[in-house]
């Protein structure tokens, strides 16, 4: 029998301040020179992070000696979930588990911004926009700036697909570190593609609400919003050494022979990492 631990008085205090930011809205992302990041509210809502973290996701972290004390870097993840519980988890894991206690800035699709019940939660706990601007821009303050190169296809790729690294763009993420001069950190997630087993997706009915899809679980949505609580899964989370970036070049918007290989040479650490991490594991929900 799988138990589901109880609710604290902080985590309940987590769930209020979350309800403030709904009701207070969007900050002014364009006249915010950090992108409407509130580390007061991260802070508030560190407990439920943390229960997410440590009781309910279970997760073991791993390779955190990889991630440096100060400066930029690239962190590059795969993606998964159906809702984006990776991102959360990586916010959570480098401000308590880090020495430093370091922020991380992951890029955000667009879609996120438009949308009254996600931006203002999103904005607030360090998501960005994603674009080349605003990350050479937090990479330019010695931010650890998040990219997921799988993007929306990865958050909602079918349970069939799992741990599968498809579409993983053509190098954008390698242009940036080579722009930026900053290393790349490969960062596999093993939990998050059992938490809401994607059978499907509905797009027509999605557009019309701002939302890229709605997922089709095997309890969403027959159950309503119950079905959108995640299974609890024990997570692994694996940080991997750093990989220099290539030098620069004239070019650094073009699809150069090094950019594409360097590209390749982070799908496959990933892939390798992952499958790893996979071969440890012994059960879903227990690991």
């Amino acid at each position: 029998m799988i138990h589901i631990p109880t609710v604290s008085p902080e985590v309940r205090a987590a769930f209020a301040a979350v309800y403030e930011a709904l009701r207070t809205g969007s900050p002014n992302l364009e006249q915010d020179v950090d992108g409407g990041f509130d580390p007061a509210f991260v802070e508030k809502t560190g407990p439920l992070l943390d229960f997410l973290f440590t009781r309910y996701f279970r997760v073991n972290l791993l390779g955190m000696e990889n991630v440096p004390a100060t400066g930029a870097a690239l962190v590059v993840s795969n993606h998964s979930g159906g809702l984006p519980y990776d991102g959360a988890m990586l916010i959570h894991a480098f401000r308590r588990c880090h020495p430093a206690h370091r922020a991380y800035r992951p890029l955000v699709a667009n879609f996120a911004f438009r949308s009254r019940f996600i931006a203002p939660v999103i904005a607030r706990v360090g998501g960005v926009r994603a674009s080349m601007e605003n990350a050479l821009a937090l990479l330019g303050r010695g931010n650890l700036v998040g990219v997921f190169p799988e993007g929306l296809r990865g958050v909602g790729k079918l349970y069939r697909e799992r741990y599968r690294l498809s579409h993983f763009g053509r190098g954008g993420f390698v242009r940036l570190a080579r722009q930026a001069q900053v290393p790349i950190i490969p960062v596999a997630i093993v939990g998050a593609e059992e938490i809401h087993p994607v059978l499907g997706r509905l797009t027509t009915v999605a557009r019309p609400l701002g939302l890229p899809y709605i997922p089709i679980t095997p309890t969403f949505p027959l159950l309503g919003p119950l079905g959108l609580l995640p299974v609890p899964t024990k997570w692994s989370i694996q940080i991997g050494a750093p990989i220099a970036p290539p030098p620069p070049n004239d070019n650094p918007s073009g699809e150069s022979e090094d950019t594409l290989e360097l590209a390749e040479t982070v799908r496959r650490r990933l892939d390798q990492m992952i499958a790893d991490l996979l071969v440890q594991r012994r059960s879903i929900i227990f690991g």
